[in-house]
């Protein structure tokens, strides 16, 4: 496959903020991919863009004729793109330009006849599977993990919980049949939510999960009454400051001892599942002290990682986590993304793809989570950003059959 031209847009996400879709036109026919947007974001993670979505824009347009003549075959030649465009663009822009490449070549490798791929060469229907291009033996699919109740960065509710998600996680082999069950348990929380919650008006916040006035607490106990394991994002980072979390429903402030304790109680008052990012994103140390507590719960890393090997390797030396969030545009390259997810299996922990709060129709991600044989898919339960990269994740499934 060669690229002949690269051009990109702006388009807006599920926030109806801006963010970027980069289309490349090659002898196979033109693609596109877009990336989406964080709002709760760790302070180490790599900027979505070099200076601005425009002037990121203008880079690719300049560099367009950098690409012609290569000749893209396999997964390892995103590397030439890597070598192009380093220190040019943000992550956005690469993450989105590296996944138009990837259906580029699937759709070559995997593709139709040569009259059917130029008969639809431009239609982004065609299902091809660009995991094949990274793991061809793939055979394991994650296991979902749906957010069903909001608070934090992603919710607008003048009083809301302090974490930022709470998750339900099916533990079935099936990722139709984990739908369905989040689906109607998502449904019955609703219904909770109605009962003890006066404030309560079926509002959906950023990811399509439910806003509420109730605390974490309220909500845990809403959850544990589904009989489905559940766990959450605290994305502790988003409520730290001088050294402490400051918690405001109900308003109070917590040391660090006094959140560790906080943290214990609730994961064995509610038997908690799954626990990200527990702590500020530079307490390495922290993490590792709960991980050694609760060694059968997952100690999920996200802002104290950021899909970056470098910071991953340090929680592996810190024995902190013994699970890691892998957000490809969070690092922008899919060469780091393989490396990460490499070292995490090198050293059983465990992988979780995860959407952002900012999301586009762009559907890959099932594809990245399949071929990178993730241990977990954290998505939104409705939605349609949230459900087409679930529904990509059925068809493989399908297909696996």
């Amino acid at each position: 496959m060669k690229i002949e031209a690269v051009s990109a847009k702006p388009i807006l996400d599920s926030r109806k903020e801006k963010t970027i879709l980069v289309s490349i036109k090659t002898n196979v026919g033109s693609f596109s991919a877009s990336s989406p947007t964080g709002k709760s974001t760790g302070k180490f993670e790599a900027k979505p863009y070099k200076k601005s979505l425009d002037e990121d824009i203008k880079t690719l347009k300049k560099f367009s004729d950098y690409f012609s003549g290569e000749i893209f075959e396999k997964f390892d030649d995103l590397r030439r793109i890597e070598d192009i465009l380093d220190r040019h663009v943000g992550a956005n822009t690469l993450f989105a330009l590296e996944s138009a490449t990837l259906k580029a070549m699937a759709s070559e490798k995997f593709g139709n006849s040569s009259r059917e791929r130029q008969k639809n060469c431009h239609s982004e229907e065609r299902k091809k599977d660009i995991w094949r291009l990274i793991n061809p033996d793939a055979k394991y699919l994650p296991r979902l993990a749906g957010n069903c109740v909001g608070g934090g960065k992603h919710s607008y509710s003048k009083k809301k919980p302090d974490f930022q998600e709470f998750l339900l996680i099916p533990k079935t082999s099936s990722v139709k049949e984990a739908l369905e069950i989040n689906r109607k348990a998502k449904n019955e929380v609703k219904f909770f939510l109605k009962r003890n919650d006066k404030t309560f008006s079926e509002k959906r916040n950023d990811e399509d999960a439910w806003e509420t006035s109730l605390n974490e607490k309220e909500v845990f106990d809403a959850l544990k009454e589904l009989n489905i394991p559940f766990g959450t994002d605290i994305a502790s980072s988003g409520f730290y400051k001088r050294k402490k979390y400051h918690y405001e429903n109900p308003m109070l402030t917590r040391e660090k001892d006094e959140q560790m304790e906080y943290l214990s109680n609730l994961i064995r008052n509610f038997n908690l599942f799954y626990i990200e990012d527990p702590f500020d994103e530079e307490d390495f140390e922290s993490f590792a002290k709960l991980l050694k507590k609760f060694p059968d719960s997952l100690i999920v890393g996200d802002d104290l990682t950021t899909t970056n090997p470098k910071r991953f390797e340090k929680a592996i030396k810190m024995k902190s986590i013994n699970a890691i969030i892998v957000k490809p545009n969070q690092i922008g390259s899919l060469i780091k993304v393989r490396e990460v997810c490499e070292l995490a299996k090198k050293n059983d922990i465990k992988i979780v793809f995860s959407h952002r709060s900012g999301e586009t129709e762009e559907e890959i991600l099932g594809d990245l989570a399949f071929g990178f044989q993730a241990d977990f898919f954290k998505c939104g339960i409705t939605g349609i950003e949230r459900e087409m990269k679930i529904k990509r994740l059925i068809e493989i499934e399908r297909g696996m059959r």
